[in-house]
């Protein structure tokens, strides 16, 4: 998608024919007669030396107000890199430039057919154009030649590095679009004296980029358009050619290397739910949690800072951040409700100790007055010829007292015990129930947001 020249050529002729002092100059050597044959004799015609100033002082024109027509191409050649932290697009472009100098031109069968010659580009005025968004000079030399046509037609082509300026909008980082813009323009010219033109056809421009294209860097093309506005600077108008490049992020490496890893550490403390309440536990949510911030501070060094909205990436990191947190916090409350039940616990097993201790010397003394009264009893029963019968009431006695004493213990473990456990059990159960709905709530709002196609 060459600039062509036929469409170029057009537009230096009227119904058919050349500017009249195009067609003047052209046919000044009809007086000679002498046919030549080498660039040589053109240049010697054209008087075209590095030494004429007659071409390079002043913007070409038979008249001064007369406008100079120029013909803008550009084609991107490869995406180098798109920096989000510093807004900066780099990339490598293809210029294309036309315009018509008056006073070039010559018989092509007076020069044996000869329609073009390349000249070097300080033998010849070129445009004063210059790309706005441009924060770095272009290290690569510029293309040192020009290339001159018979009917006064002269071309430039250059590529070059361009390190441009560009507002990055990463709300949905990393599956954003960015739309880049390379601004051309005349630095001190106005559009009385000079007017630019472009390829109106954005498909076409947008294939011809394709073809060319080398390199997109994480970046997949997506369309290269144009447009045209006229800005005021300095009290006079300029007309301003604007090429838009829209690009998509590629993000499935994003997704393997970020996305998908801080969700598997939120599935890590879903998993830690399952645990048994200890430190143990708490361990575990520490370490998790920790790994997350290590994600969001690399998180950090690629977004800029200077973004009017709070990308989705970073909700999705404080997200999940904020209730691995909640659930550490919920841990660690179960785990001091549950502490606290163990302390009173262990007091009352003090106290009960204590009382079982007087309670074993009253049932000593019990069992003791009981053994006498059984004794005495026996030994009257002996007397009487009933041993038997009160043997065996003695045994079921003794049998009695021992599960009462069982009784009284369990009667006061329950009583003691329970209290904190139960409810720390209650609250566990609740915070499991609202925390799986809370994940799932969010995760559920902020994909669809994410995949959505406006910022």
């Amino acid at each position: 998608m060459v600039l062509s020249r036929k469409r170029v050529d057009s537009s230096f002729q009227v119904g058919g024919e050349l500017l009249p002092h195009v067609k003047e100059i052209m046919y000044l050597g009809v007086l000679f007669t002498t046919h030549t044959c080498t660039y040589q004799n053109v240049l010697n015609f054209l008087n075209l030396t590095k030494s004429n100033e007659m071409y390079t002082m002043s913007r070409p024109t038979s008249h001064y107000k007369n406008e100079t027509l120029i013909f803008l191409d550009m084609a991107i050649y490869a995406i180098l890199d798109v920096k989000e932290s510093d807004q900066t697009f780099i990339s490598y472009i293809w210029i294309d430039m036309a315009w018509a100098n008056p006073l070039l031109g010559w018989n092509e069968s007076i020069f044996c057919g000869i329609s073009q010659l390349t000249v070097p580009t300080e033998v010849l005025w070129k445009p004063d154009l210059t790309i706005e968004e441009m924060v770095e000079k272009d290290k690569a030399p510029p293309s040192p030649f020009l290339k001159v046509f018979s009917n006064g037609l002269v071309e430039y082509r250059n590529d070059q590095v361009v390190i441009s300026t560009c507002r990055m909008r990463v709300y949905r980082f990393p599956f954003d679009f960015q739309s880049c813009n390379i601004s051309f323009k005349s630095v001190l010219h106005s559009d009385e004296e000079l007017k630019i033109l472009y390829y109106e056809n954005d498909t076409a421009l947008t294939e011809w980029s394709r073809e060319v294209m080398q390199t997109q860097y994480e970046w997949l093309f997506m369309n290269q358009s144009v447009t045209k506005k006229t800005v005021s600077y300095f009290g006079f108008n300029q007309t301003v050619i604007v090429h838009t490049i829209t690009m998509k992020r590629r993000s499935s490496l994003y997704v393997a290397n970020f996305l998908l890893p801080v969700l598997f550490f939120l599935c890590l403390d879903f998993a830690s739910l399952l645990m048994s309440e200890g430190g143990d536990k708490i361990g575990f949510k520490v370490t998790v949690l920790l790994a997350v911030t290590v994600m969001q501070l690399i998180l950090n060094e690629i977004l800029p800072v200077s973004s009017n909205n709070i990308p989705l990436v970073v909700i999705y990191c404080i997200g999940i951040f904020g209730l691995m947190l909640l659930s550490l916090m919920e841990t660690i409350l179960v785990k001091y409700l549950m502490e606290k039940d163990s302390a009173s616990q262990d007091s009352n097993t003090d106290n009960g100790m204590k009382m079982n201790e007087r309670g074993d010397n009253q049932n000593l003394k019990n069992s003791s007055f009981i053994s006498d009264e059984m004794a005495y009893q026996t030994s009257s029963a002996y007397k009487e010829g009933s041993s038997s019968q009160l043997a065996e009431l003695f045994l079921v006695m003794e049998k009695a007292l021992e599960e009462l004493q069982e009784i009284k213990l369990l009667t006061n473990n329950r009583q003691t015990r329970g209290y904190w456990t139960r409810l720390a059990n209650r609250i566990n159960k609740v915070f499991t129930v609202f925390y799986i709905t809370a994940v799932i709530v969010f995760l559920c709002t902020l994909f669809p947001l994410w995949m959505s196609q406006s910022d």
